[in-house]
């Protein structure tokens, strides 16, 4: 499989640009950078977006002050328009950013939180700590292979695969008691909101003290498959906005 045909790739790529254009100081040079970049035309774009050649060029120019929902329909025209090209674009993009793509089954942001109990309830699951809060905020979600992230990924490289933020549930699939992944996100300097595990049959005694010293919330899944539950963590939209990448 091309490293552009997983969803989270595209998403990864998606939140750079509109990053790179909502941060920018000048917002309309940047779109006009992109669009460049992705060797468009202004009318190749409006055209995707339904709005004129000349509302694209206000943008650029300045004369129009860009939205949030203008940039990720914008966005949204570069990524489909490169696809139409067999994403000659994006493959470049993607091999700069050095993903560990075995490692990573999905990843998506959500721009309005989930709370830990709409979690439990998604992943057909149940907290095995005690005294944990409920409040706690999920801001998106990793889905990793455990066995690929604890073999190729180092401390480091959890930065990587948080996504825009740590405040997020990082999910071990293929996990046989927990120890390993438990032990992974103690010794990284990086820590998500709540570690999901899924597979596993009986937890570690360990792996239940280890989130307990690091205050997360640790819950196991009972989903059937890593594709079930990866299934019904997309399923979950709270502004019922698709992602940027689709």
């Amino acid at each position: 499989m091309s490293v552009v045909e997983y969803d989270f790739v595209l998403e990864l790529i998606a939140q750079k640009i509109a990053g790179d254009i909502v941060m920018s100081e000048n917002c309309g040079a940047s779109l006009r950078k992109w669009r460049e970049v992705f060797k468009l035309t202004q009318t190749d774009v409006g055209v995707l977006m339904g709005i004129s050649a000349s509302v694209i060029s206000d943008y650029e120019k300045g004369r129009r002050s860009p939205g949030v929902k203008f940039v990720k329909r914008f966005v949204k025209a570069l990524i489909n328009l490169d696809k139409s090209r067999g994403y000659p674009v994006i493959k470049q993009i993607a091999s700069s950013l050095n993903l560990s793509i075995g490692a990573i089954l999905d990843l998506k942001d959500f721009s309005i939180p989930m709370k830990l109990d709409e979690l439990v309830t998604v992943v057909e699951g149940f907290i095995v700590n005690s005294n944990m809060h409920r409040d706690v905020a999920i801001y998106g979600y990793t889905v990793l292979d455990s066995l690929e992230a604890i073999e190729k990924l180092s401390g480091n490289e959890f930065w990587q695969i948080m996504g825009a933020t740590t405040r997020r549930a990082l999910v071990f699939t293929k996990v046989s008691t927990g120890r390993s992944p438990m032990i992974s996100v103690r010794v990284s300097p990086v820590k998500p909101a709540v570690i999901v595990l899924h597979g596993t049959k009986k937890i570690d005694p360990l792996a239940i003290r280890l989130a307990d010293k690091e205050g997360l919330p640790l819950v196991v899944s009972l989903k059937s498959t890593p594709e079930d539950l990866i299934k019904s963590l997309r399923k979950w939209s709270p502004d019922g906005e698709s992602s940027l990448a689709t």
